[in-house]
């Protein structure tokens, strides 16, 4: 199929653009995953698969570690 120029596979959910503003709202901790998810009407799950692994900030948990002073 490839070869008469069709491409395999299901289209993606979020255009470049949406895919884009979504991993700008989550690196700039403006809005969740959820939030961001009801946004462009997709479950959580497709939003993931849209946030490039190694460019996002991981999140930190909203505790803040107990250190101990000795």
């Amino acid at each position: 199929m490839r070869a008469r120029g069709r491409v395999g596979g299901r289209r993606p959910r979020l255009t470049e653009d949406q895919a884009a503003l979504a991993l700008e709202l989550y690196d700039a901790r403006v809005k969740t995953v959820q939030q961001i998810a009801d946004l462009f009407g997709v479950p959580r799950s497709t939003v993931y698969g849209h946030l490039n692994k190694e460019a996002t900030v991981p999140r930190q948990s909203k505790k803040k570690a107990v250190t101990q002073d000795s």
